[in-house]
């Protein structure tokens, strides 16, 4: 369900009341563990927090480099975190790590669905936002392409 709201406040609002309280905890939970440079803007119809085109603007579709991503999809809500899929190790070291809180991993092509808060481990979603400053993401983007 991709949103037309040009805010992140539009998007909220047009969330129903329970999505809506899922979706600001998450987005707490990223704003406090976010580091420093990336920007939160609503982008491909989410949440998304990118490194702006002032920063890195030679990326291949002249778009900012999406870090992570907030939405609330038809079926479930999704927390897209790029810099989990850059490499396999990371991805196996984040699937561990969630694995052990004994919670339902259930993931898509670079995104952790949820149908409910409960349902996603806050701190290591907070840890996974805080793994990379970004230089080290542009990086890594960078040595992956």
């Amino acid at each position: 369900m991709r949103s037309s709201a040009s805010t992140v406040n539009e998007y909220l609002a047009e969330l129903p009341g329970e999505r809506r309280e899922a979706i600001e905890a998450v987005r707490r939970v990223i704003l406090k563990n976010l580091p420093m440079g990336y920007e939160e803007v609503m982008n491909w119809g989410m949440i998304t927090y990118q490194v702006p085109l002032e920063t890195y603007p030679d990326t291949y579709n002249k778009k900012p480099l999406m870090y992570a991503a907030l939405a609330s999809q038809k079926n479930h809500m999704a927390i897209y975190l790029t810099a989990i899929y850059i490499n396999e190790e990371t991805n196996r070291e984040f699937e561990a790590a969630y694995r052990a809180t004994m919670k339902r991993y259930d993931v898509g092509k670079s995104c952790v669905r949820f149908k409910a808060l409960a349902d996603l481990p806050l701190e290591l979603i907070g840890e996974s936002i805080a793994s990379l400053q970004v230089s080290e993401f542009v990086e890594r983007m960078q040595a992956e392409s």
